[in-house]
């Protein structure tokens, strides 16, 4: 018997008398020790195979169990022994036992393990992260800066083209249709109508497979630039500039101030705190409100002339891209994936006028979300019961049954990543609706739950700068009245300080500056009363003044 024989044969010898007679039967049946199996299903199996009587069930599982606890017990004794006796008489090979523990390990690692070693994305991103922080990042942001300006130019001229295309189809169309009665039959506007959709979709899929080629192209030279300039730059080398960059045709220039005279029509208001937050070991946060338009923290500044210098926020960003520092926005849509309509259309319209160098374009990133969101919601639809309905109105219960079916829901998340923005690396997109536009909300609302997932999020993830709408709305409408604002406001206010708190316990980065947002154009005097609630609700680090005398004051004797 060796360590390597997983289990032994022995016999089982079972007497038991008969009912007529004084008479003993032998029951021999060989059992494989160590037994894994279940010891009451063997003694239905003997007693049905063989036969035997009824009454014998009770004492053949005793004789059963004790056999084979007292014969696992010597089985585990001799492979001991053996063991013992080979290490005494120098038996065991050393080097056989680390081949075995080595290939064992190697097994292992290679069932659980993900069998692969640096990608290509993880070696650019060390790269870029390493030169971003040397003086190189001039440089890298210069090249940067001059590739959006080709791929703004291109875009640009696309947009010409398409416009002039649709003034033409346009007014084409409405001759046509004034002379229906007369010139031209249905079908025949019909048939033009299809025409134009063809010939727009023809130039469109031209202008985008070059915009598309040109940012490819970009991307290749980009990075290969990028390995080259780490190579020179380990040597100390002057930093190289790869010979069709734009760069070429254009001297470097330091960094200038990116602003626009006409930039901010309106006066932009804003206010910061300091506060502390916390039961026991209080964390300092900065919090800030502002009015401004949500994408003045995405957009990338031209000066007058055209000429597209890098702002000391796009500085910021990149040198925070790989790091636990990043920078998020809460940006309000719809509940369809990648609709290009309102602040996500201009969202997306920013984002393709530069290439976008590190993660896939937000086109690509909303088409894998989509993609995955439908195994999401068949998870949820079958997992979803009437035990969730129980705890929500009415209302809710309603919004919950009709949006079981689509993609998203009222305060469902999906999150992109962004390197070519200004002051933004990811964007929350959190589902809305139209309820958002009552006052009666309260803080079990989707919305209100979409915004605690997101805090959460963002300190598990190393977002330490967050933006949100603190009205949870991005424009103003007309039922916004001062009221209306300074209930949704003090909800808000009051929810995010309960999130943040209980933040604290969730692990993770710290969420350092948190910014409400307010929408461009409102009152000063509606501004001014969020403002003044912000430090009511919030704890503000105030300082403690002592007035210091010369005279020493001692205790009045009664």
């Amino acid at each position: 018997m060796t360590s390597e024989q997983e289990s032994v044969e022995r016999k089982l010898s079972f007497v038991f008398p008969t009912c007529t007679s004084k008479d003993e039967y032998c029951l021999e049946v060989p059992i494989h020790v160590p037994f894994s199996g279940s010891t009451s299903e063997l003694t239905q199996r003997l007693i049905s195979t063989f036969k035997l009587p009824p009454y014998v069930e009770k004492d053949l599982l005793q004789a059963l169990e004790s056999f084979i606890e007292e014969e696992t017990t010597k089985y585990h004794d001799e492979v001991a022994e053996n063991l013992v006796e080979n290490a005494r008489r120098d038996d065991i090979d050393v080097e056989d036992v680390i081949k075995a523990w080595e290939r064992a390990f190697r097994e292992e690692t290679i069932e659980y393990a993900e069998r692969r070693g640096a990608t290509d994305e993880e070696l650019f991103s060390t790269v870029y992260h390493k030169l971003v922080h040397s003086p190189a990042l001039e440089a890298i942001l210069q090249v940067e800066h001059s590739y959006a300006l080709a791929v703004r130019e291109l875009t640009g001229q696309r947009d010409e083209q398409v416009a002039a295309l649709t003034s033409k189809q346009t007014e084409e169309m409405s001759r046509a249709v004034e002379g229906v009665p007369v010139y031209n039959s249905e079908q025949d506007i019909n048939e033009m109508a299809a025409r134009h959709f063809e010939d727009q979709n023809l130039l469109h899929g031209k202008w985008n497979s070059e915009v598309d080629t040109l940012k490819e192209n970009q991307r290749k030279e980009y990075r290969e630039w990028l390995m080259k300039m780490l190579e020179e730059h380990q040597t100390n080398v002057t930093l190289p500039t790869p010979v069709n960059s734009p760069l070429t045709l254009c001297p470097p220039r330091g960094f200038q101030h990116s602003g626009s005279q006409d930039e901010d029509s309106f006066i932009r208001l804003e206010e910061s705190f300091t506060i502390h937050l916390g039961s026991q070991m209080k964390q300092m946060h900065n919090i800030r409100i502002l009015s401004a338009d949500l994408l003045d923290f995405c957009k990338v500044k031209l000066q007058n002339s055209g000429c597209l210098d890098p702002q000391p926020q796009r500085l910021q960003t990149a040198l925070t891209l790989y790091s636990n520092d990043l920078y998020g926005l809460v940006l309000l849509t719809d509940n369809h994936v990648g609709s290009y309509s309102g602040l996500t259309k201009e969202l997306s319209h920013l984002c393709q006028h530069s290439t976008e160098f590190h993660f896939l374009s937000m086109d690509d990133q909303l088409e894998k979300i989509r993609e995955e969101v439908k195994d999401a919601v068949s998870w949820r639809n079958s997992h979803w019961n009437q035990e969730h309905l129980v705890t929500l109105t009415s209302s809710e219960q309603q919004s919950r049954r009709l949006g079981s079916t689509r993609n998203l829901q009222t305060g469902d998340v999906y999150v992109t990543k962004h390197s070519n923005l200004a002051e933004v690396h990811v964007v929350f997109h959190m589902v809305v609706d139209d309820s958002l536009r009552s006052s009666d909300i309260n803080s079990r609302h989707p919305v209100i739950l979409g915004l605690r997932n997101i805090l959460k999020t963002a300190c598990s993830n190393d977002i330490t700068t967050l933006t949100l709408p603190v009205l949870l709305m991005h424009e103003m409408t007309e039922e916004m009245t001062v009221s209306w604002c300074t209930k949704r406001a003090e909800l808000v206010f009051k929810c995010v300080k309960g999130f943040m708190i209980e933040m604290a316990s969730w692990g993770g980065s710290e969420l350092k500056n948190l910014q409400f947002l307010v929408p461009k154009g409102i009152s000063e005097e509606v501004f001014v009363t969020l403002a003044t609630m912000l430090p009511s609700i919030f704890r503000v680090s105030n300082p403690l003044v002592f007035k210091v005398s010369s005279t020493p004051h001692t205790p009045k004797s009664g």
